[in-house]
């Protein structure tokens, strides 16, 4: 039996000679291999840093709800959000339902424990073990915490992590911020869970017993909501005890509603994530350039190969093996990378989760491990995917044709019009995907990645045509250099082409995005002009900065009705309304002038009209809500009320930035005649002309008799704290942006490094000929500076194109809303600027090392 030795198993397999050809290539341009795997590195440590704020946040809310629902598998909840405690007392008495608890739930804070949002959940210790079982043994709470729990007002629980935190211990008391109000409580003990996920549940919540949580928060008699366990083995339990219910209130699968609740972030999340994939896909676009490259350029090399018997095969898998390689090094380092940069963007997706949509009580959560996973594979195998278009070019060539530069020059030059066509129709093919309706937005990312890569496809065709047009214009303002320099660019496009196209996506990528960024902050500030018109406004604080529900003291709304100087006071009030499609926002306002004060869509009705139909009971959608439900004018919206489902007409849609979920307005009267609820949650106040704002802000705070902290501010002091909240919103897209910035600087400078160098033997002519070294340090900067003016300018339609699909399909059908577009000159310019400025400087040092060079050495160098 015959027996093959290893070593001729690996070179039957791979020879020998070629790892050592492959490794000597890398190792000998190591600085072209640093920068393509700080490139790779860059793009996958942001993709991994989003997927991980993305993960946490979601991690969060999961288990800041599992802290509150626990094991429950329905909700009895109230269309009006109060519920009188009887219907609980009904149910049990019945005997219809074995597991049920009651549950009053708020948000509060305290200063001793941090200031952040908690979870006040107050139950029946007799009635909630099945469900949440805080106050079983497997949280070591003994009868000496049991008692005091139970038996004295005030008494609290807390995790015992966050006590410990906080300084306090057992026996102290501490003060609890509800609503604008300070309640004082007693910690009547800790909680210790025995896992480290019920730990961090456990550090967002204050625990009650459900007597004290209402003497808290004010709702005696009243219950939140009532926690069911029904039997899986019979679905029609739940419909059987929803016909026993009274009027008023409504069962609910726990699923379903947090399900609601996760999609309000599913858009904003998908959107961070296809954002962050541009970074990765600049990052691959050096690859797929210095991969090119390196191929272009031993062209010979691998012709010579063929000849002495080298198989195709062979030559594919020592490109792809070089890229497998950058691809390993740079997913690794960018998975180190993603996780100090996830430190803040856990922050800063989770703020703008809390000021957008919910607030959450859990915080830290850990490193999911998938999203490490994931980053990485996906950036080893985009890097093999970029990789294989030249791969295959490096296995497809001739033994002769090799030699000849020439050949490869007038390939390129035919392929150059085919590549246009392809990319025309690639751009218009992903313009048809637009057409697309889908519930998610990945037709539509879809469809931008296509018309990029179009325009990128493109750029070859336009490149020549540019630097034709412009050689002329050259050689007026720098002689013969100035004519030399965009026929050399011309005459390697195989070389050029590439390196223009990547720049041109990174820097087009920059503009699309400052664009958008500019046109939403435009739109926000004139949409903030128009509907911001009282001088003055109240409201309660609040944990969300878009709208607050929280109710102020009717007192105050009293005592401002009387108050001495004003023109008028608007009242509004703002809460969640239960619907077939899930809660709805709604707003109801006492304000006369809304008819005016409001940008309406096209094919709304005239202001005194949309009146007239508001105080008649018709209500008016915000465009993201009339989006979302796919609602027109003249169609009717369906709410829940205490007297049952019913629908509402719709008189106008107006434009609305407040929320992404939408809102919904109806008049005040209206709205307390049906859900009976007369709470006022803000004030808008309305001076005489000459009045000072600032003056009726500080009267206020020293006159208004309350025991409730209140936000009162002037017009200018909101608008500037809505900017601020915009202004969060985007610093996790701005920081995005400077990152794939600098991801295509690295690309650029790498590109032209290699570029110049490259031309090192022509170099050596042109100075054996007689060039100095100033000609040659102008006609490197000539070709660089000319490249990067190129990309620059192509990049400038191709941003164009990124910033109205980001505007106009990607913002509308993520969030339902539609922004008015807002070119400013000084995107373009910042976009010029980096391109021209990247290759300017990359430039330098081929310019300087060739200027150092003898030309007998130069000319040597092949």
């Amino acid at each position: 039996m015959n027996s093959t030795p290893p070593g001729r198993v690996i070179k039957t397999v791979f020879p020998r000679s070629l790892v050592r050809l492959g490794w000597r290539y890398v190792v000998s341009h190591a600085w072209q291999s640093f920068l393509m795997v700080l490139g790779i590195a860059l793009g996958v440590a942001v993709m991994v840093s989003i997927d991980l704020a993305n993960a946490s946040a979601s991690r969060a809310f999961s288990l800041s709800a599992e802290a509150v629902t626990g094991k429950a598998t329905h909700q009895i909840v109230s269309v009006s959000g109060k519920m009188d405690e009887t219907v609980y007392t009904n149910l049990r008495l019945s005997g219809k339902v074995e597991l049920a608890a009651p549950v009053v739930t708020a948000l509060v804070s305290s200063e001793v424990l941090g200031g952040a949002p908690l979870q006040l959940l107050g139950i029946d210790p007799f009635a909630d073990s099945p469900f949440r079982g805080y106050l079983g043994s497997g949280n070591e709470l003994d009868t000496e915490s049991l008692t005091p729990f139970l038996t004295r007002t005030g008494a609290v629980l807390l995790s015992a992590e966050l006590a410990a935190r906080s300084g306090l211990v057992p026996g102290n008391s501490f003060t609890l911020d509800f609503e604008g109000r300070t309640r004082e409580v007693f910690l009547a003990g800790t909680l210790s869970a025995a896992d480290a996920l019920t730990r961090r549940s456990l550090n967002g919540l204050v625990l009650a017993d459900i007597a004290t949580a209402q003497d808290l928060t004010e709702k005696t008699g009243q219950l939140d909501r009532i926690d069911l366990i029904l039997p899986e083995d019979d679905p029609g339990a739940a419909t059987a005890l929803q016909a026993d219910l009274p009027a008023g209130v409504r069962l609910e699968a726990v699923e379903a509603r947090q399900g609601s609740i996760e999609q309000m972030t599913a858009a904003f999340q998908l959107n961070l994530t296809a954002l962050s994939m541009l970074a990765l896909v600049v990052g691959l676009f050096l690859i797929y350039n210095t991969m090119t490259f390196s191929v272009v350029r031993r062209r010979g090399l691998f012709g010579t190969l063929r000849s002495l018997g080298v198989t195709r095969s062979e030559v594919f898998t020592l490109v792809i093996s070089e890229a497998l390689l950058v691809g390993v090094v740079g997913s690794l380092l960018g998975v180190g990378l993603g996780i100090l940069l996830g430190r803040n963007t856990v922050n800063m997706v989770s703020q703008t989760i809390n000021d957008l949509y919910f607030t959450t009580t859990v915080r830290a959560v850990g490193l999911p491990f998938s999203s490490l996973v994931k980053g990485g594979v996906i950036g080893v195998l985009a890097t093999l995917a970029t990789a294989v278009p030249p791969a295959v070019e490096a296995a497809l060539v001739e033994p002769r044709a090799a030699q000849l530069r020439s050949g490869l020059e007038k390939k390129t030059r035919l392929i150059t019009g085919l590549m246009g066509l392809a990319g025309l129709i690639l751009a218009g093919s992903g313009v048809l995907l637009f057409q697309i309706p889908a519930k998610n937005n990945i037709p539509g990312l879809a469809g931008t990645v296509m018309v990029v890569i179009g325009f990128a496809m493109l750029s070859a065709v336009a490149m020549r045509g540019l630097l034709t047009a412009v050689t002329p214009l050259t050689g007026r303002l720098f002689g013969s250099l100035g004519r030399m320099a965009p026929r050399n660019l011309v005459n390697t496009l195989s070389r050029t082409a590439v390196a223009v196209a990547a720049l041109m996506v990174a820097v087009a990528v920059t503009i699309g995005v400052t664009l958008m960024i500019d046109s939403f902050r435009f739109t926000v500030n004139v949409w903030l002009e128009q509907t911001l018109q009282s001088d003055v406004y109240i409201s309660a604080p609040s944990f969300t900065a878009n709208t607050s529900t929280i109710s102020i003291d009717p007192r105050v709304v009293d005592q401002v009705a009387a108050w001495p100087g004003l023109a008028r006071a608007d009242r509004l009030r703002s809460t969640a309304i239960e619907s077939p499609d899930g809660p709805v926002n709604l707003s109801a306002t006492t304000n006369p002038d809304v008819g005016k004060e409001r940008l309406f869509k096209a094919g709304s009705r005239a202001p005194d009209e949309i009146m007239q139909a508001l105080r008649e009971g018709s209500v008016l959608l915000s465009e993201p809500l009339a989006n979302r439900l796919n609602l027109s004018v003249g169609d009717s919206i369906s709410l829940y009320t205490p007297e049952g489902e019913r629908n509402f007409p719709v008189a106008a849609i107006f434009y609305d930035y407040a929320s992404s979920q939408g809102s919904l307005l109806i008049w005040m009267e209206q709205y307390r005649q049906i859900w009976g609820d007369t709470a006022v949650t803000s004030i808008g106040l309305r001076l005489p002309p000459g009045s000072d704002p600032d003056q009726v802000v500080r009267d206020l705070q020293s006159g208004l008799q309350t025991d409730q902290q209140l936000i009162i501010r002037p017009n200018k002091s909101l608008r500037q704290d809505v900017m601020e909240v915009f202004d969060r919103t985007f610093a996790i897209t701005a920081a995005l942006r400077i990152l794939a910035t600098i991801v295509a600087f690295i690309g650029v400078l790498s590109t032209l490094l290699l570029l110049q160098l490259e031309k090192q033997r022509e170099i050596g002519v042109l100075k054996a000929l007689g060039l100095t070294g100033k000609q040659l340090w102008q006609l490197v900067m000539l070709e660089t500076g000319l490249m990067g003016l190129t990309a620059g300018i192509l990049a400038v339609p191709t941003g164009v194109a990124l910033s109205l699909i980001l505007i106009y399909v990607i913002n509308l059908r993520s969030f339902g809303w539609t922004l008015q577009f807002d070119m400013r000159l000084g995107a373009f310019a910042m976009g010029l600027l980096i391109a021209v400025s990247a290759a300017l400087l990359a430039g330098v040092v081929p310019a300087w090392r060739l200027s150092r060079m003898e030309a007998a050495e130069a000319i040597r160098y092949e």
